[in-house]
């Protein structure tokens, strides 16, 4: 399965198959607990990275925008 076209369904069967082998491993349902908090807290720090280049970049775009708007009034 390609990560682009994970769908929930898909979302689904992933995460029970991932909760499946570590259960398997010998991992307790804490650990897994654990793990799931961690992976939630890196996907948090990943959209906020996200979310700061996007601002920075619409900064950017509209500091452009207003440097040729001066540019053609002169």
């Amino acid at each position: 399965m390609v990560p682009s076209t994970l769908d929930n369904k898909g979302a689904q069967i992933l995460a029970k198959s991932l909760f499946k082998e570590l259960r398997g491993s010998g991992y307790s349902t804490n650990q897994i607990l654990s793990l799931s908090t961690e992976l939630i807290d890196l996907v948090t720090q990943d959209l906020k990275g996200e979310h700061a280049q996007a601002a920075a970049a619409a900064q950017a775009s509209a500091a452009n925008e207003a440097a040729s708007a001066q540019r053609a009034a002169i």
